[in-house]
């Protein structure tokens, strides 16, 4: 809930300026408005987006390097810190389930284990796993969704490796709130190894890449998929897209007015049911078509290796899964990092561990359900890529239809709810980029507050290419800053796990439930 002594004075002001910006961007200059920032974008910024997605020839397909560097770091963390993903996945789940926390306590953070799970889950569970998964499998066949598994197991070591240092660093307030993430333990880990002018480098680098992300990816990009995405349902005329740009900002601006608390409240409830009811609508495919399943696995197994069809062959299939898995679940992006650091906790580790379910029930269980129902479908045929093919979110609703045409509504809100859900959370992550960059206090939030509601409205109002480019290449850059920090600073990541297993073992870390 908003904390009481939230002024109402600030509420004014975004819906007057949302209402001018909404005028701007009615139709009849919705066109050129597209135009003249896209092109702006495209020459000012052509080189940045280059730069992070620079590909190498790998076979017949390309090569993104910033897709090896996730992966090479999400299995240098899997081999240092021994395979934590399944050796404590038991502990992990006990720990979200509230198993080892006392009733009693009184922890400083803001929120639960459960509830800064929700709010990561919330930032990474969206549009991608619909129709992300949808692009993959267009250019990589059923085989790319083998990697995709193969990468999610891999990222949660990245995840356990950020987050428990998102604990151990972070800030926490004289009123109780909470700031962390990577640009506090860049910048305070790094000091503590006597590397302070690249841990302040590297931290500052990093908040503005997620200011940056925040506002393209987080935010334009999911307003614009839900306003298409509820026109081609319901058949809506075009040059509206204001008005979801409105509607959805009120309800955003509603939930991030009130911190952290409101957040993780909203996306706690939010994220199960928006699981439950699209694994729901995926499970209902599968079950209808029982007897294609073991097809369906063959084709995915068969695929990862031979890929015959597929550009790049098995090289291209692996590259599609690698590509979809690591920017879907943003293991080692740092993103979710500040989400956790608000967890009630005095143990790092506990919230390390927790996060790491995050690239499971992302792209194992979610993706995974997306591309089965594709497979099953039979719409997605060879050789891949298909020029006359289906692709992206349209193949994803198009194979749901297969089974039941009545699926393009529930899978619509489906869709809607993903884009609220990461909306909500990326503002969060703008915002401690934001403060981390500005300072503290009511003012700044505001003024930050503000601006994301108002780029809601620009972006479910017009077409931004090269906007969302840039931002994409922003939220990756985060990567870079955040990756060479956490190589530095694992061997402490290290020491706090090995001594939280000690503290388990011997009970010292009592259970309750």
């Amino acid at each position: 809930m908003p904390r009481k002594n939230t002024p109402l004075a600030p509420r004014a002001p975004i819906w007057l300026l949302a209402m001018l910006l909404a005028g701007l961007a009615a139709p009849a200059c919705a066109q050129g408005i597209d135009q003249a920032i896209d092109s702006f974008f495209a020459t000012t910024f052509g080189w940045f987006v280059n730069l992070i997605f620079y590909s190498v020839p790998l076979g017949e397909a390309q090569f993104p390097l910033i897709v090896g560097w996730l992966l090479l770091a999400a299995i240098i963390f899997t081999v240092y810190f021994g395979f934590p993903q399944l050796s404590r996945f038991k502990l992990a789940v006990d720990l979200v389930r509230g198993k080892y926390t006392d009733p009693n306590s009184r922890h400083p953070g803001e929120v639960s284990h459960f509830q800064a799970l929700t709010t990561a889950l919330s930032g990474t569970v969206g549009l991608g796993n619909i129709a992300g998964v949808g692009a993959a499998l267009a250019i990589g066949g059923p085989g790319a969704t083998f990697w995709m598994i193969i990468v999610g197991l891999m990222g949660m070591a990245s995840k356990f490796t950020e987050c428990t240092l998102g604990v151990k660093y972070r800030t926490i307030l004289p009123s109780g709130v909470v700031s962390g993430g990577p640009m506090y333990y860049l910048r305070d880990g790094l000091a503590e190894r006597g590397m302070p002018l690249l841990g302040k480098i590297l931290a500052v680098g990093f908040a503005v890449m997620v200011i940056l992300g925040a506002l393209g990816g987080g935010n334009m990009f999911q307003g614009n998929q839900a306003n298409a995405m509820i026109v081609q349902t319901f058949g809506l005329p075009d040059g509206f897209g204001w008005v979801v740009g409105v509607i959805l900002a009120a309800f955003v601006y509603g939930v991030i007015v009130g911190g952290m608390p409101s957040i993780a409240t909203v996306t706690s409830r939010l994220v199960p049911w928006m699981a439950f009811l699209y694994i729901g609508l995926s499970v209902i495919v599968i079950v209808s078509n029982f007897s294609q399943i073991p097809a369906a696995f063959a084709a995915i197994f068969n695929g990862a290796f031979s890929a015959e069809g597929v550009a790049g062959g098995f090289i291209g299939a692996l590259i599609q899964g690698l590509k979809r898995a690591t920017f879907s679940n943003e293991a080692g992006v740092g993103s979710a990092a500040i989400a956790h650091s608000a967890v009630k906790t005095d143990e790092p580790v506990t919230e390390g561990l927790v996060s790491l379910l995050e690239p499971f029930i992302d792209t194992v269980v979610i993706c995974t359900m997306t591309a089965l129902v594709i497979t099953i479908a039979g719409l997605n045929t060879g050789p891949f890529p298909s020029p006359n093919g289906l692709t992206g979110v349209n193949l994803t609703a198009a194979s749901f239809q297969a089974t039941a045409d009545w699926f393009r509504y529930p899978l619509a809100l489906a869709v809607v709810m993903f884009a609220i859900s990461t909306m909500i959370s990326w503002a969060y992550y703008g915002l401690k980029g934001w403060t981390y960059l500005f300072g503290e206090g009511r003012t700044q939030e505001y003024v930050y507050k503000i601006m994301f509601c108002l780029f809601i409205v620009v972006g479910a109002s017009v077409s931004f290419g090269a906007v969302i480019d840039f931002s994409d290449a922003a939220i990756f850059a985060m990567s870079i800053f955040n990756i060479i920090g956490l190589y530095f600073l694992m061997p402490i990541v290290k020491r706090e796990y090995q001594k939280f297993m000690a503290k388990v073992e011997s009970g010292e870390f009592k259970r309750y439930g």
